[in-house]
């Protein structure tokens, strides 16, 4: 099998291409490293061609596509908060980038595809759990924005040219080499402060959160057994963690358990943050999945593994 990944230097995209590499796929990796690191792809000694390429870049990007079987395409801009200040930033590295994606699928006659979306695309006040067919989903933030707008290219891709889709919302995806979000925050904060650590909002914003490890096997196990044209699945976990719970895991985990923790309140982290938010995974455990980490099992999990990979030694 020969699979293109796209933003395959990126966080879960590199624990992707270490599950193809194990079952013998030969992967081409398109990433620009704007985001991702060249270090995660480094232990791979063959099986894996890395491409620095931008993949908005449609002529530069698109003859890598010949000869390709899959596709699975997790490039995007890996910053919602940054979307907020440089407001184009979505619809580049998001929408534009998906629209060449499929474009170049369809010039190269490459049959399927596997687009990483989020439970974003939700909205607010959308029911907790969250089901596949909840609608209409109204996106508050401009990735969210970007992520409904891929999942319709690719819908109207398989509808119009034949492609096989696959489209995974995802829950909050946490782990080993991760490069953003709330637990590798928090680290960072307490590594420059040991003794405060301020939390973004009031610290009960409460999410879902799935090991990355469980992330990828998830993808590979409904693509190996669901067949439809178009195949969109919610992954995730059973239950929630909050952001205050968070915050008192890291403070255990660094061992700093004198830190104040410090919340500028409020409901929301950032603008287009989700306070709220579970996705139902009833039709991803009717496949024969199931997750090996709940929520607070998966932060703590995380916490250990990034305070070993970023130190806390200034």
């Amino acid at each position: 099998m020969r699979s293109i990944v796209t933003g395959g230097a990126g966080f879960i995209g590199s624990h992707l291409i270490d599950r193809l590499v194990s079952r013998g796929d030969e992967v081409l990796v398109l990433d620009n490293l704007s985001s991702g690191k060249a270090n995660f792809l480094a232990h791979h000694t063959s099986n894996v061609t890395h491409v620095n390429v931008d993949i908005t870049d449609f002529d530069a990007m698109s003859p890598h596509f010949e000869g390709v079987d899959v596709v699975y395409h997790f490039a995007a801009n890996p910053d919602i908060r940054l979307g907020t200040q440089i407001t184009d930033t979505d619809l580049k590295q998001g929408t534009i980038a998906t629209y060449n994606v499929v474009e170049s699928m369809r010039i190269h006659n490459v049959p399927t595809i596997m687009f990483a979306s989020s439970s974003v695309v939700y909205g607010e006040n959308a029911p907790m759990p969250t089901p596949e067919n909840h609608g209409p989903s109204l996106p508050i933030s401009l990735y969210g924005a970007s992520k409904s707008a891929g999942e319709s290219l690719v819908s109207s891709w398989v509808g119009t040219f034949g492609l096989q889709g696959y489209i995974f919302r995802f829950a909050n995806i946490i782990g080993d080499r991760g490069t953003h979000g709330v637990i590798f925050d928090f680290i960072h904060k307490l590594k420059r402060n040991p003794s405060e650590l301020e939390v973004l909002g009031d610290g009960r914003q409460e999410k879902s959160y799935m090991e990355v490890g469980d992330c990828v096997d998830a993808i590979l196990h409904v693509m190996d057994t669901q067949n439809e044209p178009l195949n969109l699945f919610n992954l995730g976990s059973h239950d929630t963690c909050s952001v205050r719970r968070i915050a008192e895991i890291v403070v255990e985990e660094t061992g700093y358990t004198d830190a104040n923790i410090v919340y500028t309140g409020g409901s929301r982290g950032w603008a287009g943050d989700i306070p709220r938010a579970m996705l139902g995974i009833d039709k991803m455990l009717a496949t024969g999945f199931n997750v090996k980490y709940n929520s607070e099992d998966a932060v703590r999990h995380t916490a250990r593994v990034l305070i070993e990979e970023i130190g806390l030694d200034n």
